[in-house]
């Protein structure tokens, strides 16, 4: 069981690192729906691509001469193009995320991922806890972000997590990252079973993440081992679930882990009982998960 001090210093760390947004932001609509949310800075430099947006203080649309799911998308090509070479994107990913009311909807239009949070868009990832059934208690493994990712790097993280590209099944993405991250071969990563989704809404430096991730389990063997396959992990270290739980407490330093890893984590330790239900921080632990803006938006 893990002891009250520890679980009130993942709460004050995580509480403050998926603080709900406090800033004014703007909707981006399409027709009468909400497909993002922009800030006030980032709302005025939209304002200057007059032929693809129509920007007032309420709120950012498209013009109508974009009435479809491909005229968008041509359109916010251009703007994120633009906007990469102004620097104002995290690094180009030349992946593009579909931008939709629910996952697996059809599209209003689809994004350069880099642009994601600056557009506020929701978007939907996959993560993997891989853990062993090791005597005498269970082990979770971590992986450690290459120094080189564009965003949280050299940070701990869950041995498989990824966001989910347009065009892509959630199937297909729990296979392909969980190959590409820790070597895990496509008919073991089938086997892992789908357990929450949980939902991020917060600020961040390159704007708005509005995202749920699906969260999976998947039971490794003691004998397994990760192999990263495409240079994005650096490391992995297996731990019994206490010291993942002092993991996810820490806010800064070397073994800090990414918010939303941590929070995944955080889901998994909830589920496997190890904190005191009569605790007085329990529920708001609980509440970290599906923080209520962003079940909406889900």
């Amino acid at each position: 069981m893990i002891d009250e001090t520890l679980a009130a210093t993942i709460l004050a760390r995580l509480g403050r690192a998926l603080a709900a947004p406090i800033r004014r932001y703007r909707p981006l609509r399409v027709d009468s729906q909400v497909a993002g949310w922009i800030d006030d800075e980032r709302a005025l430099r939209l304002a200057s691509f007059t032929t693809i947006f129509a920007v007032d203080d309420v709120g950012v649309a498209f013009v109508p001469s974009l009435p479809d799911a491909p005229s968008r998308t041509a359109a916010m090509a251009e703007v994120t193009a633009r906007l990469a070479v102004e620097g104002a994107l995290t690094r180009w990913r030349n992946e593009l995320y579909a931008v939709a009311p629910t996952f697996g909807a059809p599209p209003w239009f689809e994004l350069e991922r880099a642009a994601a949070r600056y557009f506020g868009v929701h978007t939907w990832a996959a993560h993997i806890n891989g853990v062993v059934r090791e005597a005498p208690e269970p082990k979770m493994w971590f992986a450690r972000r290459s120094p080189d990712k564009a965003i949280d790097p050299g940070m701990l993280d869950n041995l498989v997590g990824g966001g989910i590209a347009a065009g892509s099944t959630l199937a297909e993405t729990l296979a392909k990252e969980a190959w590409e991250e820790a070597g895990i071969p496509g008919n073991v990563a089938a086997r892992a079973l789908s357990a929450d989704a949980i939902h991020i809404w917060r600020e961040q430096p390159d704007g708005l993440q509005s995202e749920t991730i699906f969260v999976h389990d998947l039971w490794l063997p003691e004998t397994f081992l990760p192999a990263n396959q495409d240079g994005e992990a650096v490391e992995h270290r297996r731990v019994v679930l206490n010291d993942a739980a002092r993991l996810i407490a820490l806010a800064d330093g070397p073994d800090a882990v990414t918010a939303d890893a941590s929070l995944v984590v955080l889901d998994f330790l909830l589920r496997q009982g190890v904190f005191d239900t009569e605790s007085p921080v329990f529920d708001n632990l609980a509440a970290l998960r599906h923080p209520q803006a962003a079940a909406r938006r889900a």
